[in-house]
């Protein structure tokens, strides 16, 4: 017995010093574990003898008390046994000593080291980075998933009361929504080799088709039509006309289909009531049978009502509105878009139904929820436009069944989207024939995808001026550079020094506005030399004459560089009735053997030559 308190005691000094925390030996935990101890009396802490089983006074009024270290509470675990029963003895069938949970009760109030134990009701708060959706148990200055700084977020999860306490994934659900569409042998799948997968599909075939020239237009952008089992992603600003797109790109799946057989669209909406989608397909001219409308939120009551129908194709509108049940925090969070992406991706990947998903755009301008999101898509678009302005820019950034690059040019009217088929008509002046009288007028072509089209520049300058510099539509680094180069390659003298009295000399600058028409932005250098030239013009008065087009890169030493797809983009000002292009003189050669039907390719070797030649009296 002395024996045994002083294991007790011992236990209680190492427990006190917080070193059984570290305790992993499973020797040692049979030792603990094997540790019983009697609540003792006075005389029993004096010394005195004590035998449990004589000592029937004792028995009837001091239970038994069982006191042992469980590994898995971190912590002391008793229990107590009346006067008849038997000490408890350790679990012989238990090889590490460990107990039943049934015959202990665990000390309450235990901290567990670094992590605290959740009771049912309460939350448990993360942090989670917006970026790419690694979740960590503390704020970081950066996500040591990623490394970007200042995206860890602040999250609160309720635990399940099931105890189970796991985060639910979003395939557990979906998984049970696509299992009665899919065959009895779904299980027998298995690797095919590459040949045979080809073998049966008609790759002219495979995509859906997207008539007519609003489908065209799409289907450019899409890289030739809509792929079975694919997931797109369409953002925009609020208000630019992504529920428009996709309220046609329905209508259209459905007019493009075989009469002989009835493919239904589905359209759902979390935003919009049934009624109102149908008012709007009505302002539309959409009256086609075969486009059902449905409104609801519930990722898991979609997948379910859409299945007696078999749709050709399933849009959601939006991904930030629609939840998943088990999954933690409300519709649009974190967790929520990431498992309802993933659902919907699963669900197109075993049933071959193409899913179009709507997203928010936040104001720096990138998809509302994680960065990863952009990653589990297959093609993410980009819908742009200005509110002041009809015009809308559908831009593919992503796309792994096509280009990446390309652009599709639609007109907002009332009855929808129209498609622009000459995008150079937008992007000029409506009386080109100005250019004969005003200065500072310069026309560039440039390419956006595979798409070629032509922009006009117009430039300002006004002399003794303090005011800075201006640009709109032109990258500020570049318009710098130009003018830069303008003033010390070719002897343009954009500023001048200008004497007060007995002052020392001040420097005036020429203030110099540059623009771009349509609120187009020009990213590409082959527009160096059509912003060089409308600097010129303006800062010459010298107005450039109807017909000429600007096509080349500017070099720090004055020099022009060729830029690539010359030939379509001479092409495009031969279809369009331009008769004289200045370009690079390394270009010229290759552009002489394409036969083109231009009445002059003018080549010039550096931003002197193109002075000398277009700023000549004639």
């Amino acid at each position: 017995m002395h024996h045994q308190i002083h294991q007790m005691k011992t236990l209680r000094s190492l427990y006190a010093h917080k070193n059984l925390f570290n305790i992993i030996s499973p020797k040692i935990s049979r030792q603990i574990h094997s540790t019983i101890t009697l609540r003792l009396s006075s005389d029993a802490e004096s010394g005195s003898s004590i035998n449990p089983d004589t000592n029937d006074h004792r028995n009837q009024t001091r239970p038994r008390v069982w006191s042992n270290y469980d590994p898995a509470t971190v912590g002391l675990t008793t229990k107590t046994t009346n006067n008849n029963s038997q000490y408890p003895q350790p679990d012989s069938s238990n090889v590490d000593g460990g107990i039943s949970l049934e015959s202990v009760n665990s000390t309450k109030g235990r901290n567990t080291g670094g992590t605290s134990r959740k009771k049912g009701g309460k939350t448990k708060v993360s942090w989670v980075c917006g970026d790419c959706g690694n979740v960590e148990g503390q704020w970081w200055g950066k996500c040591p998933s990623c490394g970007e700084g200042g995206t860890m977020k602040q999250f609160s999860e309720g635990e399940s009361g099931s105890g189970g306490g796991g985060k639910v994934s979003g395939f557990e659900f979906s998984e049970n929504a696509v299992r009665p569409w899919l065959p009895q042998n779904a299980a027998e799948v298995h690797p095919m080799r590459l040949t045979d997968v080809n073998r049966g599909i008609n790759h002219e075939k495979w995509r859906i088709p997207l008539p007519g020239p609003f489908g065209t237009e799409v289907a450019r952008v899409l890289g030739g039509g809509l792929v079975p089992a694919s997931l797109v992603l369409v953002g925009g600003d609020p208000g630019v006309g992504k529920s428009t797109l996709l309220l046609q790109i329905a209508a259209i799946i459905v007019e493009g289909r075989n009469l002989r057989e009835p493919t239904p669209v589905v359209y759902v909406s979390g935003e919009e009531s049934v009624e109102q989608i149908g008012n709007r397909a009505d302002r539309m001219n959409i009256q086609t049978e075969e486009l059902f409308l449905y409104s609801s939120t519930n990722i898991e009551d979609i997948l379910a009502k859409i299945q007696v129908l078999t749709p050709r194709a399933l849009i959601v509108d939006s991904i930030q509105t629609v939840y998943l049940k088990g999954v933690p925090g409300s519709a649009g969070g974190l967790y929520q878009v990431k498992e309802c992406t993933l659902a919907l991706l699963h669900f197109a990947k075993k049933t071959k139904i193409p899913v179009l998903l709507a997203g928010h755009v936040t104001k720096s301008g990138d998809i509302a929820g994680p960065r990863v999101l952009e990653h589990i898509v297959d093609v993410v678009l980009y819908m742009e436009g200005d509110k002041y302005s009809s015009h809308r820019l559908l831009r593919s950034v992503k796309n792994r069944f096509g280009s990446s690059d390309e652009l599709g040019v639609f007109e907002m009217s009332q009855t929808g989207l129209l498609a622009v088929s000459n995008p150079s008509e937008i992007f000029l002046s409506n009386e080109h024939s100005d250019s004969e009288i005003l200065a500072g007028l310069a026309v560039a072509v440039i390419m956006d995808g595979s798409r070629s089209f032509l922009i006009e520049i117009q430039a300002l300058c006004v002399n003794r001026s303090t005011v800075s510099r201006h640009v709109n539509g032109i990258q500020a680094s570049r318009a710098d550079m130009i003018i830069s180069v303008l003033m010390k390659q070719a002897g343009l003298k954009l500023q001048e020094n200008v004497s007060y009295g007995s002052r020392t000399k001040t420097p005036l600058n020429t203030a110099i506005f540059l623009n771009v028409v349509s609120g187009m932005t020009l990213t590409e250098t082959a527009g160096d030399l059509a912003i060089a030239a409308a600097i010129c013009s303006s800062f010459l008065e010298f107005p450039i004459p109807s017909g000429y087009a600007f096509i080349g890169e500017i070099g720090l030493g004055g020099e022009l560089r060729s830029v690539p797809r010359m030939d379509k983009r001479v092409n495009t000002l031969t279809q369009l009735g331009y008769k004289k292009c200045i370009v690079p003189k390394s270009a010229v050669k290759s552009l002489a053997n394409q036969g083109f039907e231009m009445r002059e390719i003018i080549g010039c070797r550096n931003l002197k030559d193109v002075i000398n030649t277009v700023f000549v009296p004639s």
